[in-house]
């Protein structure tokens, strides 16, 4: 089994999402794809229901921290409930695409990470150019997850670490000039490793111009058995198990 931590498969992100799910089933992979808004969510959970090797994350990410009303906060704590649900994702800062609603980017992810530890569930966070402000926040709860597609440094991860949080790794790894991420990923080691693809997004070096999708998992296991001296079968192992363990499979 291997565990794409991260993705984004469902028709408004990808026609043929029913078609990539049934080839990843095959490929006996499970997928947590991750909402970022109502109409997502409503995908997500849609998906997760109809195929046994999908499952939910909901959230509001970033971009709908403008709009986001009383009412989708409500719809999202009954959402939360539901059996499929696995973690509450994506959710986030974000401060590379905008910068001038941090207030409101910040009570949106509190509002996100408070609705996790109220529903006993790990959380999927995005954090671009705002990596302290999104470990304040996080110190503050109770709660576990995973640091999606993460870019700091070394240092950094193993702040994470210590609150409870595993490291993501997508296809960004095996691009040729992203030589921090490789070491800042030695330096961590894999003990607190879990891989993605966030498909359709991120391609691996390999698929650099296409659409991503979950079958390019392998690519981020290959490189990642590369850098450690490990083989494939040892790194989808380690990372399976590692993604069992904070989303409860």
């Amino acid at each position: 089994m291997m565990i794409d931590t991260h993705c984004h498969i469902y028709k408004s992100e990808m026609e043929n999402a029913e078609e990539i799910i049934r080839k990843a089933c095959e490929k006996d992979m499970h997928l947590i794809l991750n909402g970022t808004d109502p109409s997502s969510n409503r995908e997500v959970l849609e998906l997760s229901s109809k195929h046994d090797n999908v499952h939910a994350a909901l959230g509001y990410l970033y971009p709908f921290a403008d709009e986001v009303t009383e009412e989708d906060i409500s719809l999202l704590d009954v959402q939360l409930a539901n059996d499929n649900v696995v973690a509450v994702g994506e959710i986030g800062l974000d401060y590379y695409h905008t910068r001038d609603n941090k207030a409101r980017q910040k009570a949106l992810f509190e509002e996100m990470v408070g609705l996790a530890q109220k529903h006993c569930l790990p959380v999927i966070v995005h954090s671009r150019k705002a990596m302290q402000d999104t470990f304040e926040i996080l110190r503050k709860y109770d709660v576990a997850g995973s640091m999606h597609c993460y870019q700091g440094s070394a240092e950094m991860a193993r702040e994470f670490i210590k609150l409870g949080f595993y490291i993501g790794i997508a296809g960004t790894v095996t691009h040729t000039n992203n030589k921090k991420t490789r070491k800042m990923l030695k330096e961590v080691g894999m003990e607190h490793v879990v891989v993605e693809t966030d498909s359709p997004y991120l391609a691996p070096e390999e698929k650099r111009g296409e659409k991503n999708t979950p079958l390019n998992l392998k690519y981020v296991i290959r490189k990642i058995s590369e850098e450690f001296n490990l083989t494939e079968d040892e790194v989808i192992d380690l990372t399976t198990d590692n993604a069992r363990a904070l989303f409860g499979f």
